[in-house]
């Protein structure tokens, strides 16, 4: 924290991290924030399996970034055995990764604002991590919050916008529904059925993944897709 607390700029908190993880052991670290609309990453992993895991989505099928979301504590991990992962995507996953030489680690997941989730993954090449002792739960939650928003207030990080795209139909109804209009009101307004209108809106919320329709509106007008 007292390190993150004098550094400027991206590149002297990516080393002062990196500086840091090395000391403690580990090979490499991840700080991952996911959102609907957006993906922020700051990391000193190999340039090409940073570009791997964001141009393919990968957040969404890491198994970990699903173990962090659910336990909300710091966890130890460890890629194992590829093949006996539970179906294909994510033995490719583990695949991928270990070729990078990520196979086991720590990953320290915090809640932020609005539900969402940030998380430090600190990654080794060891097939298997043996700590000395056991996590200071409070001392690491602290420290990855802290990075948060330090992050969050310089606009740091590799900042990826959702692939999102909408059809005609669908952005012209969520543009209605943005405008406070009602479905019925939307069904009236471009002579369509109601059920046509409720199909359009359902695509478009789960298009952008959102869990309702206030939030796809919100996020599409985010993205300037309406």
């Amino acid at each position: 924290m007292d390190t993150l607390a004098v550094t400027q700029t991206e590149e002297t908190l990516r080393k002062a991290v990196a500086d840091l993880v090395q000391d403690l052991g580990f090979g490499g670290f991840a700080f991952l924030h996911v959102e609907p609309a957006r993906t922020i990453a700051v990391s000193n992993y190999p340039e090409e399996w940073q570009e791997r895991y964001l141009d393919g989505n990968y957040p969404a099928i890491d198994p970990i970034v699903k173990i962090a979301r659910s336990r909300m504590r710091p966890f130890n991990w460890v890629t194992g055995n590829p093949r006996s992962a539970e179906n294909q995507e994510i033995r490719n996953f583990y695949e991928e990764a270990n070729d990078f030489g990520i196979r086991s680690g720590i990953s320290i997941p915090v809640r932020t604002a609005f539900q969402y989730v940030s998380m430090l993954t600190l990654a080794s090449d060891k097939s298997m991590l043996r700590l000395e002792s056991d996590i200071d739960q409070t001392a690491a939650v602290t420290a990855v919050g802290y990075l948060h928003a330090k992050i969050e207030q310089q606009d740091r990080g590799v900042v990826r916008s959702g692939v999102c795209e909408l059809t005609p139909k669908q952005a012209l109804c969520l543009k209605w529904s943005a405008e406070g209009k009602t479905m019925r009101d939307i069904a009236v307004l471009e002579d369509m059925s109601f059920a046509t209108v409720n199909f359009h809106l359902n695509n478009a919320r789960k298009a952008l993944d959102a869990g309702s329709l206030a939030q796809a509106t919100a996020i599409a007008t985010r993205l300037r897709l309406i």
